[in-house]
């Protein structure tokens, strides 16, 4: 799916579906995400890092946001060792890597794109650096450690932000 600026991004226009639920943009992030099928994963890691109340905050924030499938195929036991108690600090730097200061747009992310000659470097709230790249009609998003994420729904507009929705979970260099 592209990444090109869609109806979502009009005052008026439909709820987009994400997940089988309709994502509404008077809602934060955390009150759209809850209902998505697809990113019942990533609503329990963001409970468990005690990621709620920063996401439900006024931001604004962009959320690159990974899908159950995403989860899935990471090596076995991966989830699982992220959600223990004792691994909340882990979690917490895999999901803020996830998430950018400031509302960016398909249209934002695509002139960053054209002005950084076919790449933009962004830094993530967890102090590390993704790179927005297009290939054909598609918008990807890479990590530091060689991952690409396909950008398969944009521009799900929150009451405190944006988000893309990702078929790779993006991981942080360390």
């Amino acid at each position: 799916m592209s990444m090109k600026t869609n109806s979502t991004m009009q005052a008026n226009a439909k709820p987009v579906v994400v997940g089988g639920a309709k994502m509404f943009p008077t809602r934060n992030i955390v009150e759209n995400a809850v209902n998505s099928k697809d990113h019942t994963t990533l609503v329990t890691a963001v409970k468990s890092a005690d990621l709620v109340e920063t996401l439900s905050s006024e931001g604004p924030f962009t959320v690159f946001a990974p899908t159950n499938k995403a989860f899935d195929v990471l090596p076995a036991g991966t989830v699982e060792t992220l959600l223990k108690p004792e691994n909340k600090k882990s979690l917490q730097t895999v999901l803020t890597y996830h998430v950018v200061e400031g509302k960016w747009n398909a249209e934002d992310i695509l002139i960053l794109i054209e002005k950084g000659n076919g790449k933009a470097e962004i830094k993530t709230i967890s102090g590390g650096m993704i790179t927005a790249w297009v290939k054909g009609e598609d918008v990807y998003i890479s990590d530091q450690k060689g991952n690409s994420a396909k950008v398969t729904i944009a521009d799900v507009n929150q009451s405190n932000g944006v988000i893309h929705v990702v078929d790779t979970v993006l991981l942080p260099k360390s």
